[in-house]
């Protein structure tokens, strides 16, 4: 049984409310990368500068980034440059914060990097962290088992939901 805990207006509402907790934080740069991890997080990072385009002047560039979640020791790739976000602020998006394992290694990735300003931004955390790390942004926080899965589908034509099953 697939229960909808987000709904496609509330993953809307949750999305501008973390584009404006951004341009908070960053009001005070010219530029800010958005680095989505492929492939869900990288989908909430496009809609998350959609929304940061539309109410802030700061320059906003989309960077993917690549996770093996299977073995996430393996090199992390990304589609910019370390010089096209070095010295800037950088916003690491993920769909879901699980054990914090695919956010750890990512942020690590970026820690190579001098960055001006770094956070992180997820749409749903579970609160089942493996390892000591953080959504400075967060769509929502839930309490869930370990057994539960929490399933976020990015649907351009039937609409965004997220489920817990």
């Amino acid at each position: 049984m697939s229960n909808i805990i987000l709904t496609n207006q509330e993953i809307e509402h949750k999305i501008k409310r973390i584009a404006y907790q951004i341009y908070e934080t960053f009001v005070d740069e010219e530029e800010v990368i958005i680095a989505g991890i492929a492939s869900n997080g990288f989908v909430f990072a496009e809609k998350i500068a959609l929304a940061l385009r539309s109410i802030s002047t700061l320059k906003v560039s989309i960077c993917e980034v690549k996770v093996n979640k299977q073995n996430p020791q393996e090199p992390i790739q990304t589609s910019l440059s370390t010089e096209e976000y070095k010295n800037k602020g950088l916003v690491l998006v993920d769909d879901v914060l699980n054990s914090g394992t695919t956010l750890i290694y990512a942020v690590r990735h970026f820690l190579d990097v001098p960055l001006k300003k770094f956070k992180t931004a997820v749409l749903v955390d579970r609160n089942h962290k493996k390892y000591p790390v953080k959504a400075d942004f967060k769509g929502i926080s839930l309490s869930t088992s370990l057994l539960e899965h929490v399933q976020v589908v990015f649907d351009a034509k039937d609409g965004d939901y997220a489920s817990l099953s």
